[in-house]
């Protein structure tokens, strides 16, 4: 639901001065009682405010936690993933950190040679590695990286809601968006087809942020 302007400066007049009379807003807002009645009406049957009989009106926060998760609820994965940085498994760990600054990511997925995820290795992994005595022109990548079944992945079709919620519990920083195969002896495979990172959700509330603004 998209408020409009004076919808907008209600709340914002509510959240500063609550409880307050409608008669108040109005007269702050320089409008009559009357044409602010339907405003007041679609704040309050939509969640945002409460009205409280000789009292006035009341910021409702849950609300507009309701209202964010509605509209974030309209959004899948595939909507906002990007593109995952991929490297076999056997490659070397010194040439992983140099794709990991070239393509400036902070996770890299590990594939073998049929191109199924095998394990995710990320700055951390690669910090460890090169504070130790390793020879990371010659150890594969795959010694250090975390492995499958130990890797949070998303689906495409996955809510963005669902995927912040994994981020946020696991305390991790992307997920890896995958494609589930059988293979012909019966074991699940999964195919690496984007990311999604804090990033990727940062940059739509951004989007949703200045949508929100045009719109009032």
């Amino acid at each position: 639901m998209e408020l409009n302007e004076r919808q907008e400066k209600i709340l914002q007049i509510v959240k500063e001065h609550e409880p307050i009379t409608g008669e108040r807003i109005a007269e702050i807002l320089s409008v009559t009682r009357a044409a602010l009645r339907p405003d007041l009406a679609v704040l309050t049957m939509s969640g945002f405010l409460e009205a409280k009989p000789r009292v006035g009106y009341t910021y409702k926060t849950e609300g507009v936690e309701n209202e964010m998760r509605r509209i974030l609820n309209q959004y899948r994965v595939k909507d906002i993933k990007s593109r995952p940085v991929v490297m076999k498994e056997t490659c070397s760990i010194y040439d992983a950190i140099v794709t990991l600054f070239i393509e400036d990511t902070g996770t890299i997925y590990i594939v073998d040679s049929s191109n199924f995820l095998t394990g995710v290795v990320s700055r951390k992994d690669f910090l460890k590695t090169t504070l130790g005595q390793a020879d990371i022109h010659k150890m594969p990548v795959s010694v250090i990286m975390t492995r499958m079944p130990n890797i949070v992945t998303t689906t495409m079709d996955e809510t963005v809601v669902d995927a912040i919620k994994k981020i946020v519990e696991q305390e991790i920083d992307s997920m890896p968006v995958v494609k589930c195969f059988i293979n012909n002896e019966g074991e699940e495979k999964l195919e690496v087809v984007g990311k999604i990172s804090k990033t990727n959700i940062a940059r739509l509330f951004l989007d949703l942020a200045g949508k929100r603004r045009e719109g009032g």
